[in-house]
């Protein structure tokens, strides 16, 4: 298609007019011209019509008849084809060492060989795209090459492990091995990046989904070479085998499982042909004369309209009958070429395809123009030419086609900006699908949802794609150019409006697919055909979530742009005019011109929405479980049609209500202070408060949305709403569907029809399957940024400490590496944050959280549909909600974020992550993460504080969460909440976010709820010592490998970072609850003490100091702020907290602190060791009160110390007291007095108390124990 563009292309619009006859056998239009400006009006008809067709000067007699189809169609047939021989020549003579089957029914076609196939291939659409469903799936051409230079190319629906190239009969396929795995056989892997020839080798480009690989292989020299669109990669293979003929290299690939690919022989037009190189297909004889004929139709177009060309002597020479306007000419001529033209491609099987998808598009583009203003006059005219043929479907089925797929291999070039990517393909397309024949043509197209799906489509770029769309990169500390700030400001600005235009004219094309009303009865309201759509797109794409999604789903880029259409036409108001006709007939405040997330007011959802057994929705889990599961247990047939109201903010409190109408508005719908305007003004510039690294590169418009709710409508300017109002609406206002039917509303209509409420909820489910997983990888991109620039600072920091020799070499190489990933992860950042997160964007997100938390909230007062509603209606509400939240720069001001419009959010997800309507462990995690994330930030603090529901039920839900499961998010909050009460942990600034208010609600629900408590305490035992004893084995794995691996150097660092967390909060229960330790059983007490003794002997025993500090420190982080003290702390601070409670009146018959420790044995461990006495505590204490609580360790060392001596001496002088038949066998400490009944095994009750917290059955014998009696009772009874 590129080389028939260019051929076109060559047709140079204001020349002109063949007038003499010079010899033409050399360049045809040698001859004298004479510009269509001066000299067209004093031409006569022949002379014009050897213009048009080509021809010699005086080849076309004087005529004595009028201008007709009959006599254009004669020139054609009897002067056009005369002087044009190549147009009669066989097909190509050069095709000697390419040998193609031939059935002797027509054309040669190269296609798969059948017998070839390992695995299992499935044909989609067409017999060249090809999916696996097997494991790994190869086959070959039914053609091969021996000599010459060949190609083909392989267009990626996915961009997964593919292995593209050329083998031999001899290349055995197997469930393993494919192409490039044996001898004689070569492949290109973009996935793995890498070149196959029995052995991977690095080669190439990462590639993506849109790319067109051309695989090329020369036998002159003995060679094989790829293409990334139309960008060579190299030379892959040299000195390949010489084959004979008959005998040569196949076309061949292999594909792992869901893997897609359409590959193209030469059936149609390469999209990037290879200069020297030829399809192994050869194409149609017609091609080279539908050429000719279209540069005719060109030249006929680019004649001077009869009101342009202001001649004084035509009407004189129109009279002599010499001479015909254009207007007279047009027709007959553009006819004769039309008819010809099609009468050759009725000769010639396959022909139409080729025709369409190459010279016609082609012809078309030129005509169009690729970039603004577009030429829509000359383009109607081609099309009603080409609509008064009798059965036009030949052409424009394929053409229609050929632009779907155009839109999905279209490249963002920066040198088109903004006109880029596929905008021409699409702009093209709306203006031709505006005529309705066009549109039920290709309505009742088998491909119908695959074309429309190609429209969808974008490429996302690579690596070096994204190097030419941004070749200079800066960032906030970067030692870049000054220059390379305002060239990447300039770049990304650029791409962001290309980008805008692209979203425009998709819009603009759902739109008419939404207008279209097919044909049938009963009649249907328009978007019937875009709900049809949207229902089969999902329903295709149930499993795209799975980490390996099941074959034939979809691209992610059509989920990602199906969203965003759904989004701008609920969350903006529509500027056009056909919509708003459609938008208005739906809905209860249709006539508000206002989209539909931001109405206000009263709220409605019908129930059957979620109750009702949709085949694209029925397989995703619900909050009560699965569907299936559901329709048995808790049938809703008789709620199906139940339609919940509500006003909006009705589940706010009436002093925080925020509403659309009232006079506290969202942050969607509000305007803000002139200081956060100018951040976002100068986004590259601004760095989020504790996100290093993490910078905005991406230039944004202003972040001043300033809209107004009230009275029903916004404003009329929203300022970075994507639009073109810099363009004339002549360009880029919407267009009507032309000849477009109105149903009287009195007419009974289909039920298929498009409701606002199904849209909402098919842009969850789109955001849940495709828009999620991007903002997944924007993160881990931000992530890696941040991360690579930590290691960069630190190279130049150690280059400019004057490293010398060798050491500064591999510095400098190190740089180089460093600075290439941050340059890479700024691209990609910058990517991501363009494409999906611009301005208005964020406004719709904003809406539609606020709308999906009320309907939750409202839907929780009813079971029965609660528990059928869909976990994606959660998990994409919470990943929203993060998304803004982390914006960088910020969509609102943080303090702000939650309490203009999502102070529900808070009040949802403080009341249900532990509500047993919800089955799925997963989602309640997902909401314990939320809390524990938004509690580290002071704003969001703040409305947990004066949130009634979180006052009321978080604390002992809480309490109540802390389980095998949920037990590090439960843990992460409880530590948050107590920061900086405990010993050394203020001077780090840990109180800055720590809450009075949450730490009084913890206290009081752990003493109002002893049992709670005693559970919850129970289980905080349990993990902090199984903790610690995965932290010791991983450093002794370390020990042992003699090395610190990387992913043992993380385990360790988390799991001792969680250990801490849990021994935090221990700490806090011995300050506010001491009581629980120092008074009644000794128990707990006893507990406590033997984990205090089991982590220092971990930590002493295990490793010397230095490695254990190299172990929990992960890469950028200092030794001031993570070392062991980040665990003696909370240890020193359980010791300081009990030894405090104990001098209070209130304990005066407490436990004896001293006595259970000298129990134990440890003093050594505990006081003598180095951890605690020795310890360095200068970078965790500050001031007088933690010095003076240092001096309680010696003292309390001094007791242990006296008190062992004393039993030392005790025992010597006494001797043993007590037979050995009466001690406890489990602790060796204490008299066995307590008895399981009925097994009668007896031990110390400490010992018992403390097995029946985690087990009710006996330890000795595994009896079930039904009852335990000590001896004291058996005292009483007797």
């Amino acid at each position: 298609m590129a080389e028939d563009s260019k051929r076109i292309s060559g047709v140079s619009s204001g020349l002109a007019v063949v007038l003499n006859g010079e010899d033409r056998r050399e360049y045809p239009q040698r001859t004298r011209l004479v510009s269509y400006c001066d000299d067209f009006g004093d031409q006569s008809v022949e002379r014009t019509l050897e213009h048009i067709f080509d021809l010699p000067y005086k080849t076309i007699n004087p005529l004595t008849c009028p201008i007709n189809i009959g006599v254009i169609r004669s020139i054609i047939q009897y002067h056009f084809r005369k002087y044009h021989v190549n147009l009669r020549s066989a097909p190509d003579s050069n095709r000697d060492g390419v040998s193609t089957p031939d059935d002797g029914f027509g054309p040669q076609v190269v296609g798969v060989e059948e017998s070839s196939i390992c695995g299992d291939f499935r044909t989609t659409k067409s017999s060249l795209l090809l999916e696996s469903h097997a494991l790994f799936s190869s086959m070959r051409a039914n053609s091969c090459v021996w000599k010459g230079r060949w190609m083909y190319e392989v267009t990626l629906e996915t961009s997964g492990v593919q292995q593209l190239g050329w083998a031999t009969l001899s290349c055995p396929f197997t469930d393993h091995k494919g192409v490039g795995d044996a001898d004689d056989s070569y492949a290109y892997d973009g996935k793995r990046v890498c070149k196959w020839n029995k052995e991977a080798e690095a080669y190439g480009q990462s590639w993506v989904v849109g790319d067109v690989i051309g695989c090329c292989i020369d036998l002159d020299h003995d060679e094989i070479s790829f293409f990334r669109n139309g960008v060579s990669l190299g030379v892959a293979f040299k000195g390949i085998r010489k084959m004979v003929p008959g005998l040569g290299y196949y076309p061949a690939i292999s594909l792992s499982q869901g893997e897609r690919c359409e590959l193209n022989f030469g059936a149609y037009p390469f999209r990037y042909p290879v200069e020297g190189f030829f399809p192994i297909q050869s194409p149609p004889q017609v091609n080279s004369f539908a050429v000719h004929l279209l540069c005719c139709f060109s030249r006929l177009l680019e004649m001077p309209h009869e009101g342009r060309a202001g001649f004084g002597s035509v009407e004189k020479f129109r009279r002599l009958k010499r001479f015909v306007s254009f207007k007279e000419l047009y027709h007959p001529v553009s006819r004769g070429i039309c008819e010809e033209l099609f009468s050759s491609l009725g000769l010639e099987i396959g022909s139409a395809a080729y025709i369409a998808r190459g010279p016609l598009l082609s012809f078309i583009l030129e005509v169009f123009k690729i970039h603004p203003p577009h030429d829509y006059t000359n383009l109607d005219r081609i099309i009603d030419c080409f609509l008064e043929i009798q059965d036009p479907r030949l052409l424009f089925e394929h053409l229609i086609i050929a632009l779907s797929s155009a839109c999905k291999t279209a490249a963002w070039i920066l040198a088109d900006f903004p006109y880029s990517g596929s905008y021409t393909y699409l702009a093209l397309s709306c203006h031709i699908l505006r005529r309705e024949e066009l549109m039920i043509l290709w309505w009742k197209s088998l491909d119908f949802e695959f074309i429309f799906e190609g429209f969808l489509s974008y490429k996302s770029p690579n690596k070096q794609d994204l190097q030419s769309l941004m070749p200079s990169v800066w960032w906030p500390g970067s030692c870049e150019d000054l220059s390379s700030e305002s060239s990447m400001v300039l770049t990304t600005t650029a791409l962001s409006e290309a980008i805008n235009l692209v979203e425009e004219k998709r819009r603009d094309l759902c739109c008419l697919v939404m207008q279209f009303i097919p044909p049938g009865n009963p009649p249907q309201l328009p978007g019937s055909v875009f709900k049809t759509f949207v229902q089969h797109l999902l329903l295709k794409n149930r499993g795209a979530d799975r980490n390996l999604p099941p074959p034939g789903v979809s691209s992610n880029c059509v989920l990602v742009s199906l969203y965003t259409v759904i989004l701008h036409l609920l969350s903006e108001r529509s500027t056009s005019r056909g919509i708003c006709s459609w938008m208005k007939s739906c809905g209860a405040n249709s006539e508000l011109d206002v989209g539909f997330l931001h109405r206000g007011g009263e709220q409605s959802f019908t129930a059957g929405l979620l109750l009702k057994n949709d085949p694209h929705r029925v397989d995703f889990p619900r909050f009560g479980g699965s569907y299936c599961h559901l329709a048995k247990s808790h049938p809703s047939n008789d709620e199906q049609e139940k339609v919940i109201q509500w006003e909006e903010g009705c589940m706010d409190e009436e002093d925080t209500r925020v509403t659309h109408f009232g006079q506290r508005q969202p942050c969607c719908c509000s305007s803000y202070g002139v200081d956060f305007a100018k951040i976002s003004k100068h986004p590259i510039r601004y760095m989020a408060k504790g996100a290093r690294g993490h910078c905005s590169s991406i230039p944004e418009r202003s972040a001043h949305v300033a809209t107004e709710c009230s009275a029903g409508n916004l404003n009329d300017e929203i300022e970075d709403k994507p639009g073109t109002s810099d363009q004339s609406e002549s360009q880029f206002d919407f267009r009507a569907m032309q000849q477009m039917k109105i149903v009287p509303r009195e007419i009974n209509l289909s039920p298929a029809t498009l409701k606002e409420e199904e849209l909402l909820d098919a842009m969850l489910l789109l955001y849940h399957l495709g828009v999620a997983p991007n903002f997944k990888q924007a993160s881990s991109y931000v992530a890696r940024q941040s991360q690579s620039i930590i290691l960069l600072e630190e190279t130049d920091k150690q280059i400019r400490e004057k490293a010398i020799g060798e050491q500064a070499k591999r510095l400098k190489e190190a740089r180089s590496v460093y600075r290439e990933e941050v340059m890479d992860c700024v691209r990609h950042c910058a990517w991501y944050r363009i494409s999906l997160f611009s301005q208005w964007k964020q406004r719709g997100m904003y809406a539609a959280c606020m709308w999906i938390v009320q309907l939750l909230l409202i839907l929780s007062k009813w079971d029965s549909i609660f528990i059928y509603v869909p976990e994606y209606y959660l998990e994409t509400l919470v990943d929203s909600f993060h998304v803004l939240r982390k914006s960088d720069p910020p969509f609102v001001p943080p303090a702000i974020f939650v309490k203009q419009g999502l102070a529900s959010f808070v009040t949802f997800i403080v009341t249900h992550f532990n509500d047993p309507r919800i089955s799925s462990a997963e989602l309640k995690d997902l909401l314990l993460q939320s809390i524990s994330v938004l509690v580290q930030y002071k704003e969001f603090l703040a409305v947990f504080e004066h949130n009634e529901a979180a006052i009321q039920r978080m604390p002992t839900a809480l309490l109540s969460a802390f389980d095998n499961r949920s037990w590090v998010p439960v843990t992460n909050i409880l530590m948050r909440l107590c920061k900086g009460s405990g010993f050394g942990s203020s001077k780090r600034g840990e109180s800055s976010s720590s809450s009075v208010v949450f730490q009084n609600l913890l206290r009081d629900a752990c003493v109002h709820d002893e049992e709670l408590f005693s559970a919850f305490l129970n289980r905080l035992f349990n993990t902090l010592s199984w903790s610690m004893t995965e932290f010791s084995v991983s450093i002794r794995e370390m020990l042992e490998n003699y090395q610190v691996m990387e992913f043992q150097q993380r385990k360790c660092s988390v799991v001792f970072d969680l250990s801490c967390n849990l021994a935090r909060v221990l700490e806090f229960c011995t300050r506010e609850i001491p009581q629980a330790f120092l008074l009644g059983a000794d128990t707990n007490l006893r507990r406590l003490t033997e984990l205090i003794v089991f982590i220092l002997n971990q930590l002493t025993s295990a490793v010397d100091p230095e490695f254990l500090d190299l172990s929990i420190r992960r890469p950028g982080q200092s030794a001031e702020k993570v070392n062991g003290g980040m665990i003696l702390g909370p240890l020193a601070g359980i010791i300081f907290n009990l030894l405090d409670a104990s001098k209070d009146a209130d304990y005066r018959d407490h436990n004896d602190i001293v006595s259970v420790f000298a129990s134990m044995d440890c003093a050594g461990t505990v006081l003598r060791g180095f951890y605690l006495l020795e310890y360095n505590w200068a970078g965790l204490v500050k001031g007088a009160d933690d010095i003076s609580k240092l001096k309680q360790l010696e003292s309390l060392s001094s007791l242990l110390i006296c008190q062992e001596s004393e039993g030392v001496a005790k025992t010597g002088c006494g001797g043993e007291t007590n037979s050995d038949d009466n001690i406890c066998c489990i602790c060796y400490a204490w008299e066995a007095d307590a008895q399981f009944l009925p097994c009668s095994h007896s031990s110390c009750f400490g010992c018992i108390s403390r097995h029946l917290l985690n087990c009710q059955r006996c330890f000795f014998c595994n009896a079930t124990v039904k009852e335990v009696r000590t001896e004291a009772a058996n005292a009483t009874s007797t």
